[in-house]
């Protein structure tokens, strides 16, 4: 049973997809381990992003992700991360295949409505930035 985290972006949430979204998850056979909406301080969202610290996009991804409330979820069921990331589509959403959550809730490329753990090892690490054990269910 692996677990992955997904990141309802900015974007989405100010669209009020968020709901069209985690059901998209349930009805992929993931289970919602662990949901909250929260505000990113430039802090979090430094921290969370620093692997790409050094790329050119890193300043606006920051000011992005703090632009308004994410939606951190923890996804459990198995191959969740293959799965969560098949739901995702393509990071572009003009490259997202139809009926992938970027195709069909995603702007752009930068505000591409969600973040999905590319690795079961990132995911571990994702998860316990977000949540603490007791509040995984």
């Amino acid at each position: 049973m692996e677990q992955t985290l997904s990141i309802i972006k900015p974007d989405a949430v100010a669209k009020n997809v968020v709901g069209q979204i985690l059901a998209r998850f349930e009805n992929a056979g993931l289970r919602i381990a662990a949901t909250k909406k929260i505000q990113l301080s430039r802090t979090d969202a430094e921290a969370f992003y620093a692997v790409h610290a050094e790329r050119p996009f890193f300043g606006e991804l920051v000011e992005f992700m703090i632009s308004g409330p994410v939606v951190v979820t923890v996804l459990e069921g198995e191959n969740a991360m293959a799965k969560n990331r098949e739901l995702m589509g393509a990071t572009s959403p003009k490259e997202a295949a139809a009926g992938t959550i970027r195709a069909d809730f995603a702007e752009s490329i930068d505000a591409n409505a969600v973040h999905g753990s590319d690795s079961l090892e990132n995911a571990a690490v994702e998860i316990n930035f977000f949540f603490a054990q007791r509040e995984i269910v």
